[in-house]
């Protein structure tokens, strides 16, 4: 399996309601250093529909601005079905939400 693989893999774990940081995918791909490689892997997703790549956020729970996927705010919409609640500055809350506390 090569890296992008093992990233998308990863992103697949993310449970229904809950988000990831880039570290923490990296780190569950087996390289805690590849959070750069983490977003490149994301925004080339080769299968949307099965690679949940909206749950990666972050590490302040930021959604990207212009997410790859539908443009601006579609990220956030997608979470928000999912019942994921942001903050007042537009960051999800990741003490309820991230997949492990921070």
């Amino acid at each position: 399996m090569n890296t992008y693989e093992k990233i998308y893999e990863a992103v697949k774990n993310i449970p229904y309601g809950r988000v990831a940081t880039y570290k923490q995918v990296a780190a569950m791909a087996g390289n805690p250093s590849w959070a750069r490689t983490v977003g490149n892997a994301l925004h080339k997703n080769p299968d949307p529909d099965n690679i949940p790549c909206y749950r990666v956020v972050n590490h302040q729970g930021r959604p990207a601005p212009a997410f790859a996927f539908g443009g601006e705010n579609v990220q956030r919409r997608l979470l928000e079905s999912e019942g994921v609640e942001f903050d007042e500055r537009g960051n999800v809350i990741m003490s309820r939400y991230c997949i492990t506390a921070r």
